[in-house]
């Protein structure tokens, strides 16, 4: 019969322990930078200087590109706290809506004759001299509310009434679409 004595080195065994951790810190500290580094380098507008901090600039939103915003705005509202933009639509209101909220609403085609209300949410003094329905352009920042859970709100800084577009229903976001810290 054989018999084997294991002796475990605890000091040693420690070390290496420590050592791996150390290792795997490096390099998810390199994975973080290498992130940072990319995500920085992909600023594709003016609007915004640097990463994610808002310009003074103005953004014109266009149909084609609304609902491929709003999506973003939706998604990571932090990211584009402080944006402002332009753009019209009708306003629309819901049950629960204070005096001054309205939505700056487009119908969204979907296919098949149907349409779904989308838009900002967006808070106005105003908002009670425009009857629901009235189409209108504004000019608002982007800020952070709450109704039923955290939302974008735009804080109207100019209303107007404005005419119905010709083409007034806007596309479903795309799925090329990569949202990147800018609105262009």
């Amino acid at each position: 019969m054989f018999v084997c004595n294991v002796k475990l080195n605890k000091k040693l065994i420690f070390k290496v322990s420590l050592l791996i951790m150390f290792l795997v810190a490096i390099i998810l500290t390199i994975l973080s930078f290498s992130k940072m580094i990319s995500k920085s380098q992909t600023n594709f507008s003016s609007n915004y200087l640097g990463d994610s901090i808002p310009s003074s600039e103005i953004t014109q939103i266009q149909p084609q590109n609304y609902t491929n915003i709003l999506k973003a705005v939706h998604d990571d509202i932090d990211t584009y706290i402080g944006q402002k933009i332009i753009f019209s639509g009708y306003i629309y209101r819901l049950n629960g809506f204070s005096e001054d909220q309205f939505v700056l609403a487009r119908d969204m085609d979907i296919g098949n004759n149907q349409t779904l209300v989308v838009g900002f949410l967006c808070s106005s003094e105003k908002a009670k001299e425009y009857p629901t329905y009235t189409w209108v352009n504004i000019t608002g920042e982007i800020t952070k509310g709450y109704y039923n859970g955290d939302i974008p709100v735009l804080k109207i800084t100019a209303i107007e009434k404005a005419s119905k577009p010709e083409n007034a229903t806007v596309c479903v976001p795309d799925s090329s679409y990569v949202p990147t810290a800018v609105i262009y």
